[in-house]
């Protein structure tokens, strides 16, 4: 693994690089190099390799580093900072914080990785986790209160996204309840939140974001939905390090502020970002499918829809704003 991960270091500045200069540099062969280019391809690392000139990443990387990301955070953001555990390859970071979380890690711990093999978004799917140029992030928060008492806190997640957005110069993006982040109708951002502790408290919660940044062209032949990236949304892109601290920075704050305030000082901002209200949705609700006009989130963050004249809440389901029949 140590051996991929320098090779892979030497190619993210997108130019070519001979097999006889890769393997004096990690002193192995050529032949070496080639078996390790192969299984860098089946990572999910596009590596164009051409006779006579070598190899190269078809798009240059941005590593994550955990001394950039810490120079993004605002001195009231790495206050409440705990760890930041940067990972080369894991099967899902909310699952890595969750194993982590049993031992005692302090909250405020945040782990990032540049690839993830379970990647999981809302309702059991999967979420497409290409190497090294998104972002997988996700962050450790305690509660001293019970699982019940923080509803809403999605809300307030799905608030500090668009916080980091909007300070990296992304001011079209909007949100869909409960917490898809869209850009021109395709996603761009996805939140999956798992909390865990005692019924009468305390309990913790993994705040996973996963951001397209760069998303590889390969990738879309895996995805089921419209998708967008910063790159497409907003050129030229920020810095994926910058884009790591400003994300984890907002989710840090507010964090915070949710724990202090609960989901009232995030209300405003949501209505600005709701991309649904006043519009004709189908609401799957457990299977089931309920058609109603959106009209905005309750103060506990319940989605209110309109049905056959009666405003209901509802306080899951998954939103499509494909017009029911």
């Amino acid at each position: 693994m140590r051996q991929k991960r320098q090779l892979l270091d030497m190619l993210r500045d997108g130019h070519f690089h001979s097999g006889t200069a890769l393997g004096l540099r990690l002193g192995v062969s050529r032949s070496a190099i080639w078996k390790e280019i192969r299984q860098l391809g089946s990572l999910g690392h596009e590596i164009h390799a051409v006779p006579g000139r070598g190899y190269r990443l078809a798009h240059p990387i941005e590593a994550l580093d955990e001394t950039a990301i810490r120079a993004a955070l605002s001195p009231s953001a790495l206050r409440l900072l705990g760890n930041i555990d940067i990972l080369d390859e894991i099967d899902s970071t909310n699952i890595y914080l969750l194993r982590q979380a049993g031992s005692g890690t302090p909250g405020g711990t945040a782990c990032f990785a540049e690839q993830q093999h379970a990647g999981r978004g809302r309702h059991g799917r999967t979420w497409i986790s290409p190497p090294g140029g998104n972002i997988y992030l996700s962050l450790l928060w305690r509660f001293s209160m019970a699982p019940t008492a923080v509803g809403g806190v999605s809300l307030a997640v799905a608030i500090g996204v668009m916080r980091a957005l909007r300070a990296a110069g992304l001011n079209n993006a909007g949100l869909k309840w409960p917490n898809d982040v869209l850009w021109q109708g395709r996603k761009l951002a996805g939140i999956l939140l798992d909390m865990a502790g005692e019924v009468t408290g305390p309990c913790h919660l993994v705040a996973g974001v996963g951001l397209n940044v760069a998303m590889p062209p390969q990738a879309v032949f895996a995805l089921d939905q419209p998708w967008a990236d910063m790159r497409t949304a907003l050129d030229p892109a920020p810095s994926r390090n910058h884009l790591a601290g400003l994300l984890l920075q907002h989710l840090l704050l507010a964090l915070h502020e949710f724990q202090q305030h609960g989901l009232a000082p995030f209300m405003q901002e949501w209505e600005q970002f709701d991309l649904i209200k006043g519009t004709r949705v189908t609401l799957d609700h457990g299977g089931r499918p309920v058609h109603g006009v959106a009209q905005g989130v309750a103060a506990d963050g319940a989605l209110n829809l309109l049905v056959n004249g009666v405003i209901r809440r509802y306080y899951s389901g998954e939103v499509s704003m494909r017009k029911s029949s």
